[in-house]
């Protein structure tokens, strides 16, 4: 667990959101939003941003429903509500057709009664719906309804959700919520200081032990429990947390998220400001339900887009709450590394090499520490200890004056960015001397100090008082969650160096190719392999040479035309997969073999029953490395496209990679590195290395294809791809495209 937030671990925030020169924004019915871009399918590309100060800190509240009377549960939500007012300054009027006061406060009989502006309505009552067509008239901003008994129920209470959300729409007011709760209620400490944790959960219950990390001087700034999401959502409170000055990280529980493209539109906006976004997702083993005809909408499951989608806008997963605590807390507090270096040092040779095991398999760099600071850490180290990384100083050196002078020493270095130092049991005084080194070393450097305090029962002075008591030091109980926040950092900070928005690379007017694709799609149909090939074409994707036949004599003068040796396959739009059925013959070198597969792949077809527009006669592509690049549609995010190693083994390998449009030629490439088998790119066994650039570029023209045609495209298939060596380009051998 992290230590407080006390003193000079902070960075500056203002500046951070001054510097990321946002684009001037206009407000219109509270939520703003930048000017008017939209892609090529007429979808925004910044995120809508609500302008949530009113709720937050509101100047007035109405509480409908108020009451207090004894043993009833809204008189107990009435206490909290006023005791809160109180802390924000705000002005709170009770609500209620029978009392004229509650608490001693004067009712009104309705929202209708309300004679000032209201800022927020809290609605304590069983159905909100026909308090929100009256709130409609009152000109309130925002409301708050606790009420259960809608889309966590079933179908009935999904459609009576819906009514609301409609009604909440007309109105105008935003609303959080139904099934919601207090926490945006809760006493925040006000006596921490540096940047903040911002909190976002949809079942409030997760997000209590982020909460009570105040107990331990983490400041917490706020608290957005979002409930069914009815209006107000996960995004929502995403957009506005990015742009405030005290919030240093976004702490999100996300049981289910509502759009994927606002989701996306909120995490690039986080990342334009710096802000990071550490989130748990959970709902990793479910795949959704999916009827897929491609390849690769058998490969794409929904939880492997959520995760795709989240690595490429710098939102970091996380899976247990302890590491949202953890990991959330760590990114608020630390500033930019010098360095991507992590040194680890302990007192026990066992223990540092099983911390850089861990460490190394997770990524983090350890870097071997030069001779000269090796030759300096041996003045204070035994000879026959090893101090180049991890740093094994024996013990005694704790004890005494050399410790602080082992960890300045450390520190000094230019490679080193993070310095770890696992303590896996307490073993006072050198335990205690060694924190309060730990300690005051920390405060002297603008480095990052981490130490994993590793005693199960965590009482002791050194760990309570000493190390969770620092403004600097990184606390954390586990080896794994330690290494998982420091990777968090480091990535965090390479991601948003330099950070290039993906929605600044994509097309605002749509390309010559969409016309010409537009002609070919058939609704609701899948289109035949020659005809998909066209719709490559269109895109300037490269395809064999070859001719659609429709007699043995013409396949014949079509084999001349193409060149021997030649491949012929059945077309048609119901075939799939025609290998499994015999419907594709490889390396005809006559007419007369010519002849015989284009008798033998009829007679197949019609013994199976299946309509053929032809055959094709198609160029025999050299050998190269076979690959699968696709396009399918995810019920959150939209269109995504997927890039793998393919052949007729594809979906035993599984090695695939996704992202969701827009994306440029960087994060294709990152997609390559991405796949397992990788290397197979770069040659082996005696092959010659493959056109990764060529590949590269079909990503790409299948990703614009897949934003142009987002109303027309259901799924896209090309398996094989072959990429043939450097400097030769990639073919696409077959392709299966199915319209919406």
């Amino acid at each position: 667990m992290l230590g407080s937030t006390h003193g000079t671990f902070t960075t500056d925030l203002r500046a951070r959101v001054v510097a990321c020169g946002e684009s001037p924004r206009t407000t219109v019915h509270g939520v703003t939003a930048a000017p008017g871009d939209q892609d090529v399918s007429g979808r925004p590309l910044h995120a809508p941003v609500p302008d949530l100060d009113r709720f937050f800190r509101p100047e007035s509240v109405a509480v409908v429903g108020a009451s207090d009377a004894e043993g009833r549960p809204n008189t107990g939500i009435t206490r909290q509500l006023i005791a809160w007012a109180e802390r924000v300054g705000a002005r709170l009027v009770p609500v209620h057709p029978t009392r004229t006061s509650v608490f001693g406060i004067d009712c009104v009989p309705s929202v209708g009664a309300l004679t000032e502006p209201v800022d927020l309505a809290v609605l304590l009552v069983a159905d909100p719906l026909p308090v929100i067509e009256q709130l409609a008239e009152t000109k309130v901003r925002f409301a708050v309804a606790f009420a259960s008994g809608f889309a966590e129920t079933g179908e009935a209470g999904a459609a009576a959700q819906e009514r609301l959300a409609s009604a909440v729409r007309r109105s105008g007011i935003r609303l959080l919520g139904p099934n919601t709760n207090l926490n945006a209620f809760e006493r925040f400490r006000e006596d921490l200081d540096g940047p903040a944790v911002a909190l976002i959960t949809q079942s409030g219950h997760q997000g209590r032990p982020v909460f009570t990390l105040q107990e331990l001087g983490v400041r917490l700034s706020h608290w957005a429990p979002t409930g069914n999401e009815a209006d107000l959502e996960t995004s929502d409170f995403i957009s506005y947390f990015a742009g405030r000055p005290e919030v240093g990280a976004i702490a999100c529980y996300v049981e289910g998220l509502k759009d994927g493209r606002s989701f996306l539109l909120a995490a690039d906006r986080a990342a334009r400001h710096g802000v990071p976004v550490v989130a748990v997702k959970v709902g990793r083993t479910e795949t959704g339900a999916r009827t897929a005809a491609s390849h690769t909408g058998k490969l794409t499951g929904a939880d492997q887009v959520v995760d795709a989608a989240m690595r490429q806008y710098g939102v970091i997963r996380v899976d247990g709450l302890d590491q949202l605590q953890d990991t959330a807390t760590l990114l608020a507090r630390a500033r930019r590394p010098h360095a991507d270096g992590v040194v680890v040092y302990s007192i026990s040779g066992g223990t540092g090499a099983h911390f850089a095991d861990l460490a190394t398999a997770a990524g983090l760099a350890l870097p071997t520490l030069p001779a000269a600071r090796q030759d300096e850490l041996h003045q204070w180290i035994p000879e026959y200890l090893s101090v180049s990384n991890p740093v094994d100083n024996g013990g005694h050196p704790v004890g005494d004056w050399r410790g602080r002078k082992i960890i300045d020493a450390i520190l000094a270095d230019p490679s080193v960015g993070v310095l770890i130092c696992p303590i896996t049991g307490p073993f006072p005084p050198m335990s205690d001397r060694l924190a309060q080194d730990l300690v005051e070393a920390a405060e002297a450097t603008d480095k990052l100090v981490c130490v994993v305090w590793g005693s199960p029962v965590g009482t002791e002075d050194a760990y309570r008082t000493t190390l969770l008591g620092s403004s600097r030091v990184a606390t954390f109980r586990t080896f794994a969650n330690c290494i998982g926040a420091v990777k968090a950092y480091l990535d965090h900070h390479r991601f948003t160096t330099g950070y290039r928005s993906p929605f600044d690379e994509a097309p605002r007017t749509p390309s010559p190719s969409f016309r010409k694709a537009q002609a070919l799609m058939r609704p609701g149909r899948r289109l035949s392999e020659h005809a998909a090939k066209q719709l490559l074409r269109a895109y300037g994707i490269r395809v064999p040479r070859e001719q659609l036949v429709t007699s043995a004599a013409a396949a014949v003068r079509a084999a001349g035309l193409v060149g021997y040796p030649v491949v012929m396959k059945a077309s048609g739009a119901q075939l799939a997969h025609k290998t499994e059925l015999g419907l594709v013959k490889v390396g005809l070198t006559s007419a007369s073999q010519v002849r015989d597969a284009y008798r033998e792949l009829t007679d197949i077809a019609r013994f199976e029953s299946i309509d053929l527009d032809g055959i094709l006669v198609c160029q025999m592509v050299g050998r190269g490395v076979e690959m699968v690049v696709g396009v399918t549609r995810d019920e959150l995010f939209g269109p995504t496209v997927t890039v793998g190693l393919g052949g007729v083994l594809v979906e035993v390998l599984n090695d695939t990679a996704v992202r969701v449009p827009p994306f440029g030629e960087r994060e294709a490439r990152s997609m390559l590195a991405e796949l397992r088998g990788r290397a197979l790119l770069d040659g082996v066994r005696g092959a010659p290395p493959a056109d990764v650039d060529a590949l590269v570029e079909v990503v790409l023209r299948v990703q614009r294809m897949a934003l142009e045609l987002d109303g027309d495209l259901a799924e896209l298939d090309i398996n094989p791809l072959m990429v043939l060596p450097r400097g030769q380009g990639a073919v696409a051998l077959d392709a299966l495209a199915v319209c919406r």
